[in-house]
């Protein structure tokens, strides 16, 4: 299965990529953008693994079976540097060590690739100390930086990058690949996709985790809860507290996943008290893990808030007597009995209320309890909050 095998319904994108690591030139500097869940970071990834594949022949270039395309996507390749957001912003720090990096011939492979996901964490100045790196990197040097949008990055870094524009894929594309790469039900990998949104990732675990499916069900019937203003308190309370448990899930699933790597990577044994120098290495990975987790918990409140606006979405689109398809088919019944309460211009300021919350949670430090309170008190009908 070759690196591009994830990037469904991505054809222009691949075939731009394609030709790029195919040319002994390649541009220095690219910008990846696209909404969540359109797989830029997998795109820099696989773009990555064809600019360091082993194979000589141009044609074969991202092949995803040579070791050099097997430790890219694994993130251990010599020459490969991957920066993730483990905090809630990359410091500054961070970026004057991806300078240092940058100025670091290939130790085996053609080029040194220099990954940065979610390039549009960065602050301003940590942003311009990235800025002669990549305005004149070294020969051997490609930076590779992701995004939202365009407009998340500095234009002076913009202006300097080759861009790649992806989409979210259809949902079909995005079902057919669970089946492919997962062996995941059709039926089940079609329901996921569409619940998904077609963010890749969220279908995956929509369609591996029963407790996932639940807790989004859950969280897509609570306006069929919302009838006073108590009422609209205690869901707000269990929108937090779903949020949480699908975050909490996430962190254990990962967080000991990594836990085993790293004792595996350090030999440790068994059963037994670790040594004071392996000990030490796993207090890192536990710190890490813990500033990790403030970010990803806003990740998770962000997706549950989707997961809310893709209800009123539906409603919207029965109000408009619109043909697309529903986000939430198997609610269909619900949903027209709701949208038959009210009108489009009161769904769209619901889905305003919504996404003005899922800004402040981003944007500052307000508590997520209070902020989704008050939302969900604003999501009350007049007659509701009469009462």
């Amino acid at each position: 299965m070759s690196v591009w095998s994830d990037l469904r319904g991505q054809e222009s994108v691949v075939e731009q990529l394609k030709r790029a690591s195919q040319s002994g030139t390649p541009t220095h500097a690219w910008l990846f953008t696209g909404p969540p869940g359109s797989g830029r970071s997998n795109a820099a990834r696989a773009f990555a693994a064809a600019l360091l594949c082993d194979r000589e022949a141009l044609e074969e270039r991202g092949c995803g079976t040579c070791k050099a395309c097997r430790t890219v996507l694994a993130g251990s390749h010599a020459d490969l540097t991957n920066v993730t957001t483990e905090k809630v912003t990359i410091t500054i720090d961070e970026a004057r060590e991806l300078v240092r990096k940058a100025q670091d011939k290939p130790s085996t492979g053609r080029w040194r690739v220099i990954v940065v996901e979610d390039a549009d964490r960065m602050q301003e100045r940590s942003t311009n100390v990235l800025l002669k790196a990549i305005e004149e990197p070294p020969p051997r040097t490609i930076w590779l930086l992701c995004a939202p949008s365009p407009g998340d990055v500095l234009v002076t870094i913009r202006s300097r990058c080759r861009s790649v524009s992806l989409r979210l894929p259809p949902v079909r594309d995005v079902a057919e690949l669970l089946v492919a790469r997962d062996g995941i039900d059709p039926a089940t990998a079609e329901a996921a996709a569409r619940a998904a949104q077609s963010h890749i990732g969220v279908a995956r675990r929509l369609a591996t985790d029963d407790g996932a499916r639940e807790r989004r069900n859950q969280i897509v019937r609570l306006p069929l809860t919302l009838h006073s203003v108590s009422g609209a308190m205690k869901a707000a309370a269990d929108l937090v507290k779903l949020a949480e448990a699908e975050a909490q899930s996430s962190f254990e699933q990962r967080d000991a996943q990594e836990r085993a790597a790293l004792l595996t990577a350090l030999g440790a044994p068994e059963t037994g008290t670790l040594p004071p120098s392996m000990r030490a290495q796993v207090k890192r990975l536990e710190e890490d893990q813990t500033r990790r987790a403030k970010r990803s918990k806003n990740d998770y409140f962000d997706r549950a808030l989707t997961d809310l606006i893709s209800f009123y979405r539906d409603v919207l689109m029965l109000q408009l007597s619109s043909p697309r398809e529903l986000v939430n088919e198997p609610l269909r019944p619900d949903l027209e009995a709701f949208a038959g309460n009210g009108s489009a211009e009161d769904t769209l300021l619901h889905i305003e209320a919504i996404n003005e919350v899922r800004t402040r949670l981003v944007t500052t430090n307000v508590s997520p309890l209070l902020a989704i309170e008050a939302m969900a008190v604003s999501l009350l009908s007049r007659k509701d909050l009469a009462r």
